[in-house]
């Protein structure tokens, strides 16, 4: 392939700057564990995690770790200090929809596992983190991947790989109780017991949690609840478990975000989902404006060391999401949804009217997986493979039309398709010492999908007066090759790798298109190249990444036949940067923890289109190369700690470079930098009469009142003025809550 870039003006801008290293000693903001042991009691598919000769970035955050800071708020933000990572938050104080972004991609393009098993959405490649609240409180520690990683199952990673791994089985009989309060009512409840071995062969854990916040944003309220359960067999060469855990979420809508101009109006809380007019003229909310999910997983995890050299995983798995969320609309055209015009009482024609409608989701995904690991001598090797189905019910239904005349069933419904996915693919995995340290890595992925959508859609044709029609049918067929060499002596690690990634459309990709505008898959190579040096006293180290995309889906403003806004294929996008990370412990009780991220995302040779009136006779600006939208150029975090005689004190750090929400460098869709730190307090105490541990903590976030956005939208038009257009944009913006605190107590049995 031919290179086009240069790591010359990336690498002076490094110049005078502190470096910061991957996965090294002392000690990190968080634990950074290299080792990846397959242990009995914890069977668990290993196959797509990182281990220090695989020639990838990665970081692996402890359960000690996810434990200090998990007071309630959603994964994302626990995740938020790790290299390259920026949260968001609907609500704007980390509980409730909440958003990730690594490396500027966001969680549609970040592969999400639970023991390997796909957490995203098979339709739409998200991760709806709000179905799955205190899911923290049953892991056992997270790797993040950055770039395409090792193979994986799910969707492809387009910008990093999430997998997480659940707790291991008791091994003692344990009981803890975790209550959090704060802020905007902000609190979690969690109880966990476990057995420990009973039978001699035998375990049982369960765990039931409630989240609930009124949320900074007005209205935007949260009532979380959630479980876990497993019961686990072992014996010396054999462990199986049976493992279970969901959510059920009730969330008011937040995502519509406000207007600067609103925020001047009504104050920075302002939301205004579920806005209008009641019959006295008077501006209301409508109170049910609403989210409703209910998610469950349920795992069969299997694990057997067949001799000396050979260890084999399996799993099943069956995923359930039922749900809808409730929604008013204003001032909408009836045909729309299925509905006659009316007479009203004056005798008038009525073809527009508000009302309310429910949008559901009925959500079938399962499927099986396995791998093989053979380690003897210098080769250490894994094959496997997975096969996963997935049907998607999406229906639409009306729920009330304001002054409707004529025939109307409750719950009349107006869409209804069916989505259906089959994902399978095999893999082989080889690390192999060559000699002095010097290892090779080879990782090879085939991937099939077969996918197809039937039925009605959401979406209006207004050329055939109906809902536009679905019938889509199509197959991908991906091979994802991964090659690399890794140094390991002593206190130096360094690696170099190519990678090659695959991604398919998403549902919405299709449904808000149009046969004319079906999209292609979108291709990635991805290049990292890592060192990092470790020492008892300080840590260095720097990962340089060139992720170049073929085909990337962007958001060029065009629309679809059907007027919804549609992502194109663009020939050529790139993301490239440098990752930075260091440590300092000078002493037992202190230590400094940095990390930064210098990139540069483009698109090259972007052409924007705008329309009158948001519809009809699209105009095109060539805006040149442009940042990629919500890819910020600098992301840094610091943490200094200080831990002494039972007390944990942390002062921690995000800055976050400014961005945009579109891909045209607008200025009114520019979300200016923020820098953020809060302050963290704890005091554990252990010698307690009849208890384990109690910690008390609390944390002050936004530490200096920040007002800040992290998040939003932004939209464009034109007028005709003299017979010249005179083109308006607008954006809305997703505040974040100023100075808030949460407050802690653990006590562990």
């Amino acid at each position: 392939m031919k290179h086009r870039f240069s790591w010359g003006a990336v690498m002076a801008s490094m110049i005078g700057l502190p470096c910061m290293a991957e996965n090294a000693a002392p000690v990190s903001a968080y634990e950074m564990t290299d080792t990846l042991a397959v242990e009995l009691n914890g069977v668990e598919i290993t196959a797509n995690r990182a281990g220090v000769k695989t020639p990838v970035a990665f970081t692996n955050i402890s359960r000690k770790e996810i434990a200090k800071a998990n007071d309630g708020r959603d994964i994302p933000n626990l995740l938020e200090m790790t290299p390259s990572i920026v949260a968001t938050s609907d609500a704007g104080g980390g509980i409730g929809y909440g958003g990730i972004r690594v490396r500027g991609s966001d969680a549609s393009r970040i592969n999400i596992t639970a023991n390997g098993v796909p957490i995203n959405d098979s339709e739409s490649h998200n991760v709806y983190w709000v179905n799955m609240p205190d899911l923290a409180s049953s892991l056992r520690d997270i790797q993040v991947q950055r770039g395409a990683g090792t193979s994986t199952n799910g969707a492809g990673a387009f910008g990093a790989s999430i997998n997480m791994l659940t707790d291991a089985p008791s091994t003692e009989r344990s009981a803890s109780v975790s209550v959090s309060y704060g802020s905007f009512n902000s609190n979690k409840e969690t109880i966990k017991v476990s057995s420990g071995l009973f039978g001699e062969h035998w375990s049982a854990d369960a765990r039931f949690s409630h989240i609930g916040s009124d949320g900074y944003i007005d209205r935007a309220f949260s009532k979380l609840w959630s479980y876990m359960g497993q019961l686990a067999y072992r014996s010396d060469n054999t462990s199986l478990r049976i493992l279970a855990f969901g959510g059920k979420e009730q969330t008011y809508m937040a995502w519509d975000y406000a207007s600067k101009e609103d925020m001047e109006l009504y104050g920075r809380r302002y939301n205004p989902c579920g806005k209008y007019t009641d019959s006295e003229g008077k501006t209301a909310f409508y109170p049910d404006q609403c989210d409703n999910f209910t998610q469950h997983h349920f795992q069969l995890l299997f694990n057997r060391n067949a001799g000396q050299y050979v260890t084999i995983n399996a799993a099943l798995h069956y995923t359930k999401g039922d749900g809808y969320y409730d929604q008013y609309k204003t001032d909408r055209t009836l045909s729309e949804y299925g509905l006659p015009p009316f007479l009203d009482a004056e005798g008038n024609k009525i073809k527009k009217s508000d009302l309310i409608r429910l949008k559901n989701n009925d959500n079938d995904f399962g499927g099986g997986m396995f791998n093989v690991n053979f380690k003897k001598n210098s080769l250490s090797l894994t094959a496997g493979g997975a096969a996963n189905w997935h049907r998607g019910n999406h229906f639409g239904q009306i729920k009330w039309v304001r002054n409707y005349v004529g025939p109307i069933n409750p719950l009349q419904p107006y869409y209804h398709n069916t989505g259906r996915k089959f994902d399978s693919n095999i893999f082989v995995r080889a690390d192999y010492d060559i000699r002095n340290g010097i290892s090779a890595y080879a990782d090879l992925q085939y991937r099939h999908i077969h996918y197809t959508i039937t039925g009605a859609s959401d979406n209006f044709d207004w050329n055939t007066d109906a809902m536009a029609r679905l019938d889509i049918h199509r197959d991908w067929n991906f091979f994802n090759p991964k090659l690399g060499v890794a140094y390991n002596n002593k206190s130096h690690r360094a690696y170099a790798s190519w990678s090659v990634a695959h991604k398919e459309p998403t549902r919405d990709n299709f449904t808000d298109s149009d046969p004319g505008h079906y999209p292609e898959a979108e291709r990635m190579f991805d290049y990292e190249l890592g060192y990092s040096f470790s020492h008892r006293l300080f840590s260095i180290g720097a990962n340089l990444y060139l992720m170049d995309y073929k085909n990337q889906l962007v958001a060029t403003g065009q629309l679809s036949d059907t007027g919804n806004a549609i992502s194109v294929n663009v020939p050529d996008s790139y993301r490239m940067g440098i990752e930075l990370q260091g440590s300092l412990k000078p002493a037992d009780w202190f230590d400094w923890q940095i990390n930064a991220t210098f990139s540069r995302n483009r698109i090259r040779n972007f052409v924007e289109y705008i329309y009158e009136d948001e519809w009809t006779n699209p105009i095109t600006i060539d805006c040149g190369d442009t940042p990629i939208s919500f890819s910020p150029d600098v992301i840094m975090h610091n943490a200094f700690n200080f831990h002494a005689a039972g007390f944990d004190i942390s002062l921690m750090s995000r800055y976050v470079s400014s961005q945009y929400m579109n891909n045209a460098r607008s200025a009114e869709a520019k979300l200016d930098s923020y820098f953020v730190s809060d302050l963290s307090l704890a005091y554990t105490f252990k010698k307690l009469p009849a208890t384990k541990e109690l910690r008390l903590g609390v944390t002050v976030y936004n530490l200096f009142n920040e007002k800040y956005f992290n998040n939003g939208y932004s939209g464009a038009g034109y007028y005709l003025e003299d017979g010249k257009p005179v083109i308006y944009r607008y954006a809305g913006f997703a505040a974040q809550a100023t100075a808030n605190v949460l407050a802690t107590v653990t006590l562990t049995l």
